[in-house]
């Protein structure tokens, strides 16, 4: 029992050490701005759900899957394959054309608000 205090105190100053650790940790933007506005493989999933809802669009995993598989997608690669895919109507394109990897989220929001203990 003597030597339970000394165990907490050396447990209070690791905490304390740790957390002053944590908060000099700060995200630098300009380096994920960069590393995202190269990988628009990113929105091969989205791409994939909206491709699956048409049935004139066959085969939308191997479409995709041949188009980013072990390649960084640019920009201007994105926009190509979202134009060149058939049967898939003007407006769903256009709001295709609209998603960056900056400001595609996906469910995480909703997820993170309203599913309690998976």
């Amino acid at each position: 029992m003597r030597n339970l205090g000394q165990a907490f105190s050396f447990s209070l100053q690791s905490y304390k050490s740790f957390d002053r650790a944590l908060n000099r940790i700060t995200v630098n933007q300009d380096a994920l701005d960069k590393e995202l506005s190269v990988h628009y493989e990113l929105l091969a999933e989205p791409v994939q759900t909206v491709m699956r809802k048409y049935e004139d669009i066959k085969n939308p995993y191997e479409m995709l899957k041949e188009f980013t598989r072990g390649k960084e997608i640019t920009k201007e690669d994105y926009q190509n394959f979202i134009s060149s895919i058939e049967g898939m109507p003007e407006e769903e394109k256009a709001s295709l054309m609209q998603l960056t990897p900056h400001n595609y989220l996906g469910y995480a929001s909703y997820l993170a608000k309203n599913v309690k203990n998976m």
